[in-house]
């Protein structure tokens, strides 16, 4: 995005929304590990920072402590559509070997990063693998797949804020933009 560029956004999610949704969600997940001594959260970088660490702290609250790692996969680039290729930036360092493991992500979209985390998993030997997502956007997949939890459904529009980002901006909004127009 040049300085010169102003794109237009509209609030889509409110802060106050956000707050209230993720001890909701930490709520739903809670019965699916509070069983499991050895489970781990490996988040989706960049977008999915903030959530995870929201999720994670809600998570604590009810007495849930997993281990918590990143894992880097771009689909995205510098644009608002997914190039419909997924890289991996960066490995999560945990071992995930007989481990019960949560994805958490900031948006499903195409379906193909999710996908791609979850091949991923499984060949380092994960037990099994269930995802979170803050956002489930409302287009049909490139990939079919569906999130155990979701935060919110949105509709079909490029969306900024709360860890999600345009060209590495607006990633620090508490809140959930949509782009008015594309830039």
């Amino acid at each position: 995005m040049k300085a010169s560029s102003h794109p237009r956004f509209s609030e889509l999610i409110t802060a106050r929304q956000i707050q209230r949704r993720i001890p909701q969600l930490a709520r739903l997940i809670h019965p699916a590990f509070a069983r499991d001594p050895d489970w781990a959260i490996v988040a989706l970088l960049n977008g999915s920072y903030v959530f995870v660490a929201d999720l994670g702290r809600a998570l604590h609250k009810l007495g849930l402590t997993p281990p918590i790692d990143f894992l880097a996969l771009s689909s995205y680039g510098a644009g608002t559509r997914s190039s419909g290729k997924v890289k991996v930036e960066r490995h999560c360092k945990i071992d995930v070997r007989n481990r019960n493991i949560l994805v958490v992500d900031d948006i499903l979209d195409s379906g193909r990063t999710l996908a791609h985390a979850r091949r991923l998993l499984e060949t380092r030997g994960a037990r099994s693998i269930r995802f979170c997502v803050l956002l489930d956007k409302q287009v049909p997949r490139a990939i079919p797949f569906q999130a155990d939890w979701v935060g919110f459904s949105i509709p079909d529009r490029f969306v900024a804020g709360y860890g999600l980002d345009l060209d590495h901006r607006l990633r620090n909004l508490p809140h959930i933009v949509a782009l008015d127009t594309q830039p």
